[in-house]
């Protein structure tokens, strides 16, 4: 049976999976697609979909963005909030690159001043940035350090000269997550993740270097708001996680779960990727506070990238970063659960927000946002594939719908497998040098699994979000130069 038959259009970007689609769903499912993107997500998006609606405590509706594709559990793409009391928290619902994130830093600079020199900037920057499996990080530390800095976030970096204090202010939560406890992680994950601070890692993790031309501004005012405010500017985009320690810990705490989820909690689940504990429950709060450690590492990762990017752009321009006028946009994520205020059924309360390869997108006037965005919204940052382009976006009001929630990439819709039989990696390279893209990669390989034709179409996805009323373009960029794992 062809699941679309049993969906409800709502709107024109809106489409609703009914409670009566699976036995055991709590509540419908939301689909914010336009009609080509619904037709190009595959049937288990919707059936990872309605066994979410199935968990315990699940409040609301369960969301699926434009970009959603088939994941581990949820599907990438999916949301899903939890009662504090009554609901579960699921890794399944996180991922395993807790934190995978994207930051964005604009400069003086334009493309003009950076074209001549370009394959020379992105072969210091490779030089410089350790990317790949196997990268190790240029920061040296003792393993203890290690779980500090995971308590620490940003902070750690901070107080170890590897950011200022703007940087933080502009870093989603501070670049800090409190309710973070090392000794709920094990020697293991500690072991994998303490010598990859400062590292991109693989598969569609990147550096980039892009450009906002003029005619790509979809809003000035808030572009300039952003910091966007002249004509060709050069920007830098940085998108990557936790790394090892974020995968090693989600693969522990899914064992766990799987371990008490029926013995000890009398749980069940359709699919046993979506094993789960009580949030409330010892072993909810033990995973909590480690992926927290999760959230913290892979904010302190993109910081100390940042750092490394301000010296290599010095260093190659010869100016003071500052007189480069580099300075951190926003920094967002798009792995995590989270405890937020929203409305539900017409009360604001407390609930845990699981957001799977989806973004947070505050509106201008909410709390936790830096006092520069306030008048604003919160800067939504969308990566694109490395031939097409990448976004920057403003949360809106109307995001209240989705817990103010949006897209977060392209979304695949080719695997991995699929895409190195259909790209070769050396005539991508060329392909894109044709186009003045200039790229580094540490594999050819893994350079074909992110070939542009293995994505949706940015602009699609983009536009989709804007007629649901989840995020506002503010201007497109467009890649230049490239670093991939």
């Amino acid at each position: 049976m062809d699941v679309r038959k049993a969906l409800i259009r709502v709107s024109e970007s809106l489409w609703e999976l009914p409670v009566t689609h699976k036995a055991g769903m709590r509540v419908p499912g939301r689909i914010f697609a336009s009609e080509g993107l619904l037709g190009e997500m595959d049937a288990g998006v919707f059936e990872q979909l309605a066994n979410v609606a199935t968990l315990p405590g699940v409040v609301d509706h369960v969301y699926c963005m434009p970009d959603g594709h088939w994941g581990y559990g949820f599907p990438i793409g999916g949301l899903a909030a939890t009662d504090l009391e009554e609901g579960v928290i699921s890794p399944g619902g996180i991922g395993f690159d807790i934190n995978c994130g994207v930051r964005l830093i604009r400069t003086d600079l334009t493309e003009a001043e950076v074209r001549p020199r370009l394959r020379a900037l992105v072969d210091r920057l490779f030089e410089r940035i350790p990317a790949g499996v196997g990268g190790r990080g240029f920061v040296k530390m003792s393993r203890d350090e290690f779980r500090e800095l995971t308590e620490q976030g940003s902070r750690w970096c901070l107080k170890h000269g590897y950011a200022q204090q703007e940087d933080l202010e502009h870093t989603e939560e501070g670049g800090w997550m409190g309710r973070a406890d090392a000794r709920k992680v094990s020697d293991k994950a500690v072991e994998r993740g303490y010598g990859q601070v400062g590292t991109l890692g693989s598969g569609n993790h990147y550096l980039e270097i892009q450009v906002a031309r003029r005619e790509n501004v979809f809003d000035g005012k808030l572009a300039r708001a952003f910091g966007i405010d002249r004509p060709n500017q050069v920007v830098i985009m940085l998108h990557c996680g936790s790394r090892g320690f974020g995968h090693q810990l989600a693969t522990d705490y899914l064992r766990r779960f799987l371990g008490v989820m029926t013995s000890k909690y009398h749980l069940s689940t359709p699919d046993r990727e979506l094993a789960c504990a009580p949030f409330a429950s010892p072993d909810g709060q033990d995973y909590f506070a480690a992926m927290n450690c999760a959230i913290n590492m892979a904010f302190a990762n993109r910081q100390v990238i940042f750092h490394r990017v301000r010296e290599v752009f010095s260093e190659f321009f010869h100016k003071d970063p500052d007189a480069l006028g580099i300075r951190q946009v926003y920094d967002v994520c798009h792995n995590t659960a989270k405890i937020e205020k929203h409305t539900v059924g017409g009360q604001e309360r407390e609930v845990l927000v699981h957001r799977k390869g989806a973004t947070r997108a505050f509106a201008a006037g909410m709390g936790d946002l830096p006092a520069a965005y306030r008048e604003t919204g919160q800067p939504v940052i969308i990566g694109g594939s490395m031939e097409t382009g990448s976004y920057l976006l403003a949360g809106s009001a109307s995001g209240k719908q989705a817990f103010y929630t949006t897209a977060h990439g392209s979304g695949r819709t080719m695997s991995r497998r699929q895409a190195k039989r259909t790209f070769r990696g050396s005539s991508l390279l060329k392909q894109m040098a044709s186009r003045g893209i200039q790229v580094r990669a540490v594999s050819l390989s893994g350079l074909a699994e992110e070939a542009g034709g293995a994505y949706k179409d940015i602009d699609a996805v983009v536009a989709a979000t804007q007629k649901a009323g989840l995020s506002v373009p503010v201007v497109r960029l467009l890649p230049i130069g490239n670093i991939k794992g």
